[in-house]
């Protein structure tokens, strides 16, 4: 059989993500990245694969501070600065469906939100989980520090609630978080959200809809065989 039989739709395009669910940009970054492979002509041949990152991996687990006062500790923000930077990306959220209210979100060590997600990996619930915490995180200004209330979310998605504690409980999936983070180290990944196309080209932060068509675009050029 000639390569010629296996077009730019034989494999799927892979997008790779760095996120941590405490990050607003991320949670935008998810949403115009979902936006974009929705408008793009072969989305039904894209997959999007998620990896776990910690922007604050030594914040204390299971405890809970509003995330305002945490950015205004440690990073030095005033508040009208703050505010401002919330409202614009409020605004650009607000654009792609989301609902931004930073007053309740809180910072928590996400370690074991990324066991959530990579529990549902296994049941092909991925990205539903990942938009689950986003929502809780930035919206309903859920703890995600807390088992039961990661239990609950999962339950929401229809995965067994005492397979999600006993996860929570046991520390599951450590070896595949720490290999998310390893990997991030090794591509030199400092920030997220981080997008890494067909392994080839990235795309950094929480860009413009444009920025994630044009990589789609040129990836699946990329993918184009010539007739042998």
């Amino acid at each position: 059989m000639s390569a010629s039989a296996f077009g730019p739709a034989a494999e799927p395009i892979v997008i790779d993500v760095w996120s941590d669910v405490v990050c607003p940009f991320c949670y935008l970054g998810n949403a115009v990245l979902k936006e974009a492979v929705e408008q793009f002509p072969h989305g039904s041949s894209v997959q999007v694969r998620y990896h776990s990152f910690q922007l604050n991996p030594g914040f204390p687990a299971g405890e809970a501070i509003p995330a305002d006062d945490y950015v205004a500790q440690h990073h030095g923000f005033p508040k009208a600065q703050l505010d401002a930077s919330h409202a614009q990306l409020a605004a650009r959220g607000a654009q792609s469906g989301l609902d931004y209210r930073f007053p309740s979100a809180l910072m928590v060590n996400t370690l074991d939100a990324h066991r959530m997600i990579h529990l549902a990996k296994t049941h092909g619930q991925e990205l539903p989980m990942v938009e689950r915490l986003f929502k809780a995180e930035f919206t309903d200004g859920l703890n995600l520090a807390d088992h039961a209330v990661l239990a609950d979310l999962a339950a929401e998605l229809g995965l067994d609630r005492a397979a999600a504690m006993k996860a929570l409980e046991t520390q599951a999936y450590e070896d595949d978080i720490r290999a998310d983070l390893a990997q991030a180290r090794q591509l030199g990944i400092s920030g997220v959200p981080f997008f890494v196309f067909d392994n080839k080209r990235a795309v950094s932060g929480a860009q413009p809809i444009e920025m994630f068509r044009r990589a789609l675009d040129i990836t699946w050029q990329d993918r184009a065989v010539s007739p042998a």
